[in-house]
């Protein structure tokens, strides 16, 4: 029998894809009401792998991504999950249900990146309340790698770096803590 651990804290990122560079700053406000002050942020970056999205929010897609300097329980994804959903809601394209911005949170650890999403899949843990979490990268070595499902934006050498940097940071967050990371 294993022994049961407490699961140290996360770093909590936020994904936004919006055709409005302008609803960055605004979502981030609210972001940053809630989860307090942010420690990185990305170039706002072309978003153009997949044509998923444009029926909904159009061309000309563009990408950010976020992180929070308070570390989190990874238990509170579900609601940070229902709460950017809600955020998603007040940006709606007014007497429609079409997004103007789309916000995907999760978190890094020292071994993988996680997401959280409302769709079921095969690679998909049922957390709660209609959330569930996806491994999106997994860490070897010293950088982050895909697997078989994960999106084609996030197997790009742009966003592993970026989700390599943000490792980095947590990494030093844990130490200058004296929090042991619980690799593996």
């Amino acid at each position: 029998m294993g022994n049961i651990k407490k699961h140290p804290p996360v770093k909590l990122i936020v994904g936004m894809i919006t055709p409005d560079p302008d609803l960055f700053s605004s979502v981030e406000e609210i972001l940053t009401q809630r989860f307090g002050p942010m420690d990185f942020y990305s170039d706002i970056m072309p978003f153009n792998f997949t044509n998923y999205y444009i029926k909904e929010m159009g061309e000309n897609l563009l990408r950010k991504f976020i992180g929070f300097e308070k570390l989190i329980s990874p238990e509170e994804l579900v609601e940070i999950k229902h709460f950017t959903n809600g955020i998603e809601k007040e940006f709606l394209v007014e007497r429609t249900n079409k997004r103007r911005i789309n916000i995907d949170p999760g978190y890094v650890t020292a071994a993988k990146l996680i997401l959280a999403s409302t769709k079921d899949h095969i690679h998909r843990i049922y957390l709660r309340d209609g959330i569930f979490a996806e491994i999106t990268l997994q860490m070897e070595g010293n950088t982050f790698h895909p697997w078989q499902w994960t999106y084609p934006d996030y197997r790009s050498k742009e966003y592993i770096e970026i989700f390599n940097n943000i490792r980095n940071m947590y990494m030093l967050q844990l130490r200058d803590n004296g929090i042991s990371p619980h690799i593996f």
